[in-house]
């Protein structure tokens, strides 16, 4: 399987070789991409030395499957012209999620809606695949009507500029600000660019893509706040159903659920933190109670690395469904 990774040599990229490296999955010929900066550079693939190529040239060597992690304009650019060639392209960009010709897949979810016909499958936003993950056996057994979720999410999900932001002023050192405030000792109600209906694009993504993934009667309010931790998402969810729960259920429909990991015992202090979910697969989900506020609504807090199943992992998950297809 001859694997090309666009923006292979940026923060996400990184993580989708070190991903690659750890499955399982066939990589007979890796092909790093990345911006004419970094042609001719190499990279080390598991002991295999790999030269870092530019668009065109990957494009040339028509690569079984290309991962994009390289921006909107790139995929609206490039995804098409290797789509034409037979490869199948996963973009981890939001320029093709909401297209209603592409699919936009969590594999947990919808993986199997993946057919031969596709060519580009979108990767969903990083705070939208664990709020989904989190949702779908609740939403299966007692129907979600509408979600106010909170997000905390980590500098990292803005890249290396906004993490030296917070390295700089840690060291009372000047430098490049990735926000228009200091992000140290500091909490910013400002992910991605403010729309017309004064939410933020990220705050839309999480209504979007949740409708688009799960079901498009959810209904879903978000507030994304950008926080001073160097790994991890984390998010607050008020759920409410149409019907009513019984708390060991819920329990027990999460610890069920793949790529979720129950962590939630409040009497030894045991609830899902970015500490404790870098650098790890899963979605973590704690500190599960009953809305005492509303009936048959429930308070939950989720947890997950944002560069790994917030980005790479998914991504690499996608790509293992689609190298299954062509086997």
């Amino acid at each position: 399987m001859k694997v090309a990774v666009v923006g292979a040599t940026g923060m996400v990229g990184d993580v989708m070789l070190k991903v690659l490296r750890e499955t399982s999955f066939p990589v007979t010929e890796l092909i790093p991409v990345a911006s004419e900066a970094s042609v001719g550079k190499t990279i080390d693939f598991g002991g295999l030395v790999c030269k870092v190529v530019g668009l065109q040239s990957a494009l040339e060597m028509v690569p079984d499957i290309a991962i994009f992690s390289a921006g909107g304009q790139t995929s609206l650019d490039w995804a098409p012209k290797f789509a034409n060639e037979g490869t199948v392209v996963i973009d981890n960009s939001s320029a093709w999620r909401m297209h209603p010709e592409h699919k936009l897949i969590v594999p947990e979810i919808n993986g199997s809606t993946i057919t031969s016909a596709d060519k580009i499958i979108a990767n969903p936003n990083c705070s939208t695949i664990q709020l989904v993950l989190a949702l779908k056996p609740l939403h299966e057994k007692y129907k979600v009507k509408r979600v106010i979720v909170s997000t905390y999410q980590s500098i990292t999900g803005s890249g290396v500029k906004a993490m030296n932001q917070m390295e700089n002023e840690r060291n009372s050192l000047e430098g490049e600000m990735a926000y228009p405030y200091k992000i140290d000792k500091n909490c910013i109600p400002h992910c991605d660019v403010f729309e017309d209906n004064g939410y933020t694009k990220e705050e839309m993504k999480l209504t979007n893509e949740t409708k688009k993934i799960l079901d498009p009667n959810i209904n879903v309010s978000a507030t994304a706040v950008r926080v001073p931790v160097m790994g991890g998402h984390s998010e607050a969810l008020n759920i409410e159903f149409e019907n009513d729960f019984e708390l060991s259920e819920v329990r027990s429909l999460l610890h069920n659920q793949p790529g979720l990991t129950l962590k939630d015992d409040p009497t030894t202090n045991t609830y899902p933190m970015p500490l404790y979910a870098a650098g790890k697969n899963d979605v973590f989900v704690g500190r599960i109670r009953r809305d005492e506020s509303q009936s048959n609504t429930l308070n939950m807090w989720v947890v997950a690395d944002n560069l790994r199943k917030g980005a790479a992992t998914n991504a690499v998950q996608i790509a293992e469904l689609v190298a299954k297809l062509k086997c």
